[in-house]
């Protein structure tokens, strides 16, 4: 497992695991980051990521990403 920062721009991963406080796990839950959830990484700017998860795209600042586990 590793967090969703050290995934690349066109690569790929499956959601292991969602870290973080109560709050912030629902808030993501919301977004489609649940363990089992396939995603990929569309692009990385300054650090805040774009991601394809379940057909929508998603932007996402470097804090919540490092609290995935893919």
């Amino acid at each position: 497992m590793m967090p969703l920062t050290m995934i690349r721009p066109g690569e790929e991963g499956s959601i292991k695991k969602v870290g973080g406080k109560e709050e912030t796990r629902q808030f993501l839950a919301t977004l489609g980051f649940v363990p089992g959830t396939h995603l990929s990484v569309v692009t990385e700017i300054a650090g805040n990521m774009i991601v394809n998860i379940k057909e929508s795209r998603v932007a996402i600042s470097r804090e919540m990403a490092a609290k995935i586990m893919v």
